[in-house]
């Protein structure tokens, strides 16, 4: 499990494309996981969850279009 001390999407999203499929931290918004490339929502999710899923998934597909 990855802890991330800050939350910098882009550094998540860089994460969670390398390593495809696991779970990390964020201080001050929670524990997630991730699967095929893209990070899930926690299942007792609040509106902060699914805001943060929201933006490093963008960045994720962002970061896809680039290369």
């Amino acid at each position: 499990m990855r802890m991330f001390n800050r939350y910098i999407p882009v550094m998540v999203a860089k994460h969670v494309q390398r390593l495809f499929s696991g779970r990390l931290h964020i201080n001050g918004k929670g524990d997630f996981e991730f699967q095929k490339g893209l990070l899930q929502a926690p299942e007792n999710a609040e509106i902060h969850h699914y805001k943060t899923v929201k933006e490093v998934n963008q960045e994720i597909r962002r970061l896809r279009t680039e290369y």
